[in-house]
């Protein structure tokens, strides 16, 4: 039963992870992250087949191999941040939520910067 629970949460991961690529404001890095480790408990070949696809399989290799991040993958996320947050000041009217966004980008972008940085070509 656990293993049916892991591969399913891991494919919604995957799901959610895919969107993300698409839809500014939905990360895709951690559900990516999440579905690695629910398929590295459940099932080996939905671990591989995720640790060999061409865009982010070599950024969950270093993670779990190194828990580090290519610095691309950390500007990628603090811009996306960043032009999400400009445009969520300028759309938003009520400027006590502008403010409420704002301080809550604070802790994604926090963690993006205290992340370390993968040293050289290792996702390669």
């Amino acid at each position: 039963m656990k293993k049916y629970f892991l591969i399913s949460g891991g494919l919604l991961c995957v799901m959610f992870g895919s969107i993300g690529l698409f839809l500014p404001g939905l990360p895709t890095t951690p559900f990516l992250l999440l579905a690695a480790a629910c398929f590295a408990n459940s099932s080996p070949r939905l671990h591989k087949k995720l640790l060999e696809n061409r865009f982010f399989g070599g950024i969950i290799r270093d993670w779990e191999e190194h828990r580090t991040v290519p610095r691309k993958a950390k500007i990628i996320g603090l811009l996306t941040l960043f032009l999400g947050g400009c445009y969520s000041f300028v759309a938003i009217e009520y400027f006590p939520l502008k403010i409420t966004v704002l301080l809550l980008l604070l802790i994604p972008a926090t963690i993006l910067l205290r992340l370390p940085e993968t040293k050289g070509c290792v996702n390669k």
